[in-house]
């Protein structure tokens, strides 16, 4: 569980941050926080737009939450439920088919990573219920 939340907490910041600083959309905060988006025409976005979307409205920082918490869980031993990992899992494969060449690969990891996981923490809950020994 713990290299599955690395990876997504990881991935999360990595597209915020290369958002805001390699694709230089932090340079379009000035008019993000003067109001100037409230106006946005969603179908035909304005620079500034285009940068708010792709940095702090994407899904990068839901990334991050969703990795910090699948960390926090593993500190404390909880292993986190399935639907995270399928959820996360359905949403990487649409991005798969419609941006094949994005690093969607390490979530595909990460939700694997997830899915081993809460299968493991199933199947021993299953065999402590029926009376059978930990391995």
């Amino acid at each position: 569980m713990k290299w599955a939340g690395w990876i997504i907490t990881l991935f999360g910041t990595a597209h915020t941050l290369g958002a805001l600083t390699v694709e230089r959309a932090a340079r379009h905060a000035g008019t993000w926080f003067s109001g100037g988006l409230w106006s946005e025409d969603l179908a035909d976005m304005s620079p500034a737009g285009s940068a708010y979307w792709l940095s702090l409205a994407s899904f990068g920082i839901p990334l991050v939450l969703v990795g910090l918490t699948v960390l926090w869980l593993d500190r404390r031993g909880i292993t986190p439920p399935a639907f995270i990992a399928w959820t996360l899992g359905g949403w990487t494969v649409l991005v798969a088919v419609v941006l094949p060449f994005t690093p969607w690969p390490l979530l595909g990891l990460a939700c694997a990573l997830l899915s081993i996981g809460a299968r493991r923490a199933r199947r021993a809950d299953a065999e402590c219920a029926a009376g059978l020994p930990r391995a």
